[in-house]
C-alpha cells in the first residue's frame, strides 16, 4: 500500500499531454440550434493552465454573442491511473450538476472524452492542430449512438 502512495506523487507522461490545451486563446465558434440556444457564431476566451503539481488541467472559458456574455464553463481535466483513462470535470452556466465525468483518450492527436447523463449523452472532441490552434467539437445524442453537433470552434493561442 504504502508503494502505491509514493508511486503517486509525481505526474505521469500521460497528465503532461494536457499541457497542450493550457495558454489563452481566442476561439471562433459555431453554435447549433438546440433545446438551449437558438445558435449562431460566437466567439471565446478561454484560459486554461496546469496546476495541482501538474495532475490537472483546469480551463475556464466565456463565450460571447452580440457583444454579451450568454455561455460560460470551467473544466478540470486529469488522467485516472486507476483506469487508465482522461476526466473532465465539466461545469457551465447552464447550472447542471454532472452525475460523473466525460472519460476517454487520445487517438493521435485527437482527445475525445464523453459523458452521459439522464438528459443524454455529450461527447467532447479536442484536436491539437499545432502548438498554436486547436478545434473543439461539443456533440450531443440522445442515445450515444447518433451524435448532433452543439458546437464547433477554432482557438488560437494568444501570444
Amino acid at each position: 500500500m504504502a508503494q502505491d502512495h509514493l508511486a503517486a506523487s509525481s505526474p505521469l507522461p500521460e497528465h503532461a499531454r494536457l499541457s497542450a490545451l493550457a495558454g489563452e486563446w481566442d476561439g471562433e465558434e459555431m453554435v447549433f440550434p438546440s433545446r438551449w440556444t437558438a445558435g449562431g457564431p460566437a466567439t471565446s476566451r478561454t484560459v486554461a493552465r496546469m496546476d495541482l503539481n501538474g495532475f490537472y488541467l483546469i480551463q475556464d472559458s466565456v463565450q460571447m454573442r452580440d457583444g454579451k456574455q450568454v455561455f460560460a464553463t470551467h473544466g478540470i481535466f486529469t488522467y485516472d491511473r486507476d483506469d487508465r483513462t482522461y476526466k473532465l470535470f465539466w461545469y457551465d452556466s447552464l447550472g447542471y450538476t454532472p452525475p460523473s465525468p466525460a472519460s476517454g483518450g487520445w487517438v493521435g492527436n485527437t482527445l475525445t472524452l464523453v459523458r452521459g447523463s439522464l438528459r443524454g449523452n455529450a461527447r467532447h472532441v479536442y484536436e491539437i492542430i499545432n502548438e498554436d490552434s486547436y478545434s473543439l467539437k461539443i456533440q450531443f445524442s440522445p442515445d450515444a449512438e447518433g451524435w448532433a453537433d452543439v458546437l464547433t470552434g477554432v482557438y488560437r493561442r494568444i501570444h
